[in-house]
């Protein structure tokens, strides 16, 4: 049994001090404060829980930056998806799996324990299904595995091009699947990871463009673990969705969907406050992807109105444009701050910590989306906890809700110093212990990719 001292840890009902984690087999055996350290223990000076990423194309991790150039129209996320389909039309699973692990080796070294990864490559380069249909599934686990962080899989239905069942383009052949197809894939998965440590399976109905009515239905009823779907990204998809059914697509979705705390709603950034209200009502987790949205010129989720509603929230870094979770917190507030041009937005209350809603919000949402029951540093919850470093610039003399404060808005260099996932110690001095290798082949094959 190992274990881990705290001089300050974030507990699910507060900060504490002195605290001593045990972990067995993964999980925390005990939790305790004001405890005295142990000839043994692994000290650190503060501790928060790992947090969950409930939204990531890991392979676009291996595009970013590309798509930064203005062509001849006006860019939008319609001409960024070009780029993509050119991007991933021709990726080989050894470059898939290549580019996954360094975006979870930067994901675990920026305080990320577990990832959503929403899988929708699943045919070769001609649009064909490998022989082993999971042959990329098997990646996605493989690059898990290799790096150590917690995995639930989203395989992903798509089957259209747009509304009202819309034949699909060249650039989707690889994501194409039929419903029969789909449950053999699911099933696959399902083997797929078996050998991931806590790993949980759920389903990814791609978004109402994407999927028929009856296909959403028949897809939401398999299995059940989360499910998952973008949903109002953009304003071109709100129109579209209001041309086709006369309804926007969350009004849409909560009169024809069983929408309950299994659902992840992916962006919802245009939201109506009477979509917003329903959305909470549901039990639904919003997941907010603020870097990739900031990037892709989506608009802003109406974050305050949807938490003084008690809704749920999480974050994602979705193309993994950049990875941190201050990064994708700071810029939640910062979005809400610019529209609104007013301070502390999503507090919404006199005297109260901006970085700590942040953060509990977050790690509760993000939680509860990614199928984890048991949530931070608390007995029987899986040992995943990040330990801080208190000599960072950003956190000197900083204790308690000032703490995620200035990780948040203050940190220029990484205050992470070590990463635990099920109590295996995966990053030390901010960084992780696999990093060289896998960043060797990552190197290789963004060489030969982008020289092809």
């Amino acid at each position: 049994m190992a274990a881990l001292f705290f001089n300050q840890a974030l507990l699910p009902d507060g900060w504490a001090r002195d605290v001593r984690l045990t972990i067995a087999a993964g999980r925390l055996q005990s939790v305790e404060t004001q405890a005295r350290p142990q000839p043994g223990d692994d000290r650190h000076a503060i501790g928060i829980p790992g947090m969950p990423n409930l939204h990531s194309h890991a392979f676009q991790r291996g595009m970013a930056g590309l798509a930064e150039v203005r062509g001849t129209t006006a860019d939008s996320f319609w001409t960024w998806r070009e780029v993509m389909y050119r991007f991933v039309g021709r990726m080989t699973p050894d470059d898939i799996e290549a580019v996954a692990a360094q975006a979870y080796v930067e994901m675990l070294e920026a305080g990320f324990s577990r990832v959503g990864e929403f899988h929708y490559i699943h045919h070769d380069l001609s649009g064909a299904p490998y022989g082993n249909i999971a042959e990329l599934a098997e990646r996605i686990a493989a690059a898990a595995g290799s790096t150590g962080i917690g995995l639930t899989l989203l395989p992903v239905f798509y089957a259209h091009a747009g509304f009202g069942g819309q034949v699909p383009n060249e650039g989707q052949r690889r994501f194409i699947c039929d419903l029969d197809g789909f449950v053999n894939l699911l099933d696959a998965s399902r083997r797929a990871v078996a050998s991931v440590p806590g790993s949980v399976l759920g389903v990814a109905p791609h978004s109402l463009r994407a999927v028929t009515p009856v296909q959403l239905a028949a897809v939401a009823a398999l299995g059940d673990g989360p499910i998952h779907i973008h949903i109002a990204e953009q304003t071109r998809e709100v129109e579209d969705c209001v041309a086709w059914s006369g309804q926007r697509p969350i009004d849409w979705l909560m009169d024809h969907a069983d929408v309950d705390r299994r659902w992840c709603l992916i962006h919802a950034t245009h939201a109506t406050p009477d979509e917003i209200r329903r959305m909470a009502q549901s039990g639904a987790v919003a997941g907010l992807c603020p870097v990739t949205e900031a990037n892709l010129g989506d608009g802003t989720f109406a974050a305050p109105h949807f938490i003084g509603q008690g809704g749920a929230f999480g974050i994602g870094t979705d193309s993994n444009v950049l990875i941190g979770v201050g990064d994708e917190l700071r810029q939640l507030e910062y979005s809400q701050r610019l529209a609104r041009q007013i301070r502390n937005v999503v507090t919404g209350a006199a005297s109260v910590s901006t970085g700590r809603i942040l953060f509990d919000h977050a790690l509760s949402g993000g939680s509860q989306a990614l199928g984890i029951a048991e949530v931070g540093l608390m007995e029987g919850a899986s040992a995943d906890i990040v330990a801080l470093d208190h000599d960072n610039a950003a956190l000197v003399a900083r204790a308690g809700d000032a703490v995620l404060d200035s990780l948040i808005f203050a940190a220029r260099r990484s205050p992470i110093d070590a990463v635990w996932v099920r109590g295996q110690r995966l990053v030390s001095d901010g960084r992780h212990h696999a990093a060289e290798p896998i960043a060797h082949r990552f190197h290789a094959t963004m060489q030969r990719l982008l020289r092809a």
